[in-house]
């Protein structure tokens, strides 16, 4: 994933103070106990030096709710006299912390790399559609502001939709046959509209996962109606309907469960295009010193590293890759192939690039 909004920490100067807080709130007690914790963040920042009109700054944004329901969390990053960078998240960190020191501290956030999917859901009917688009500044798709602004509804504008007896009685013959194709007329071209506006904003922005629900007739003409890339990209998802609330509690589920299955499908094609790269001479390294080296001479294209198994000095190589506009990815605890727990994948090499072969190296029983 490209991070261009974490840029702006490498053209600053030190001390910098990083925040990163479980901001859950999903029952009766979870204010006051994120209360109790950042007050205890607070007092360790300010006895480190932070200054007390900055921490009130940041604890009025840790401590106020935001639109995203569900579990999530909140970084935070500041110089001492202003807020740099301030993001909700989809999921808390793995793990709380509160840091002041010389470089901002960047792996509680970027460990939540493969909870940062965006969404857009489409959901139809015969008349068009709601779109609900899901994107790191609007992290819930079921919360908050839509992000599509006059996009976010689309009416097809053709309004024989239903199939029924023409005058009262049943009809026979060209009259019905007539009106009924009137009917599937205006829906194919209500599933048009629909298609039209689903391809422009898939032009416009960058969307992982494409989820649609709704009306099983509509379903079926937008799928006809969607180019074929678009269509490929298209994840089914039961029990959704046009105004009805998307936090309904089975179809929020149906939602979890599909988004749930596209990250896990996400990690694993990525560790297994590292590890197929491994076998591929020049089109990877792994480990700490060979993708130091690498990022050093602007060699990476993407940094993947594996949460909870990073090297020491991970947060330099953090900063390395943002500052030469690599990609950074994460990948779960349990996944093995990855040396030390870092490796890159290469923009190119030459003669003088580190050994990408796993075998020649040792030490890490992760390396195997």
């Amino acid at each position: 994933m490209k991070l261009p909004w974490l840029t702006p920490l490498l053209d600053q100067a030190g001390p910098f103070l990083s925040v990163h807080l479980d901001t859950t709130r999903t029952d009766p007690s979870a204010a006051t106990q994120l209360e109790a914790r950042w007050a205890q963040m607070r007092s360790r920042l300010a006895a480190d030096g932070a200054p007390q009109e900055l921490l009130a700054q940041i604890e009025e944004s840790v401590l106020t709710p935001s639109s995203l329901g569900g579990r999530q969390g909140r970084s935070i990053f500041a110089t001492d006299t202003e807020i740099l960078v301030d993001r909700v998240l989809p999921a808390p960190p793995l793990q709380e912390s509160a840091h002041r020191g010389e470089f901002p501290q960047l792996l509680p956030l970027l460990r939540l790399i493969p909870f940062a999917v965006s969404q857009l859901l489409i959901v139809v009917d015969r008349a068009g559609a709601d779109l609900h688009l899901r994107s790191a500044e609007n992290p819930s798709i079921s919360h908050g502001p839509n992000g599509l602004g006059e996009d976010s509804t689309v009416e097809g504008g053709h309004d024989v939709l239903h199939k029924a007896s023409v005058g009262g009685g049943p009809q026979h013959g060209w009259r019905a046959d007539n009106f009924e194709a009137r009917v599937e007329d205006s829906w194919e071209r209500n599933a048009d509209a629909v298609a039209g506006s689903v391809e422009k904003i898939l032009r416009e922005r960058q969307v992982d996962m494409v989820m649609l629900s709704g009306d099983v007739r509509a379903i079926g003409l937008l799928r006809e109606a969607l180019g074929r890339e678009t269509r490929d990209r298209l994840i089914e998802v039961q029990g959704g309907s046009r105004g009805v609330a998307l936090d309904r509690g089975p179809f929020r589920e149906e939602l979890n469960a599909a988004t749930d299955a596209f990250i896990a499908a996400r990690q694993q094609e990525l560790a297994e295009r590292f590890r197929e790269s491994q076998a591929r001479d020049g089109a990877s390294v792994g480990g700490a010193a060979e993708v130091g080296q690498a990022l050093a001479r602007g060699q990476v294209e993407e940094l993947v590293l594996v949460s909870g198994h990073e090297p020491a000095g991970i947060e330099e190589l953090l900063r390395s890759a943002l500052a030469t506009d690599a990609s950074i990815s994460a990948l779960e605890e349990d996944t093995l192939g990855i040396p030390e727990g870092i490796g890159a994948l290469l923009r190119w090499r030459d003669g003088s690039t580190p050994s990408n072969s796993i075998g020649s190296m040792s030490g890490d029983s992760r390396r195997e």
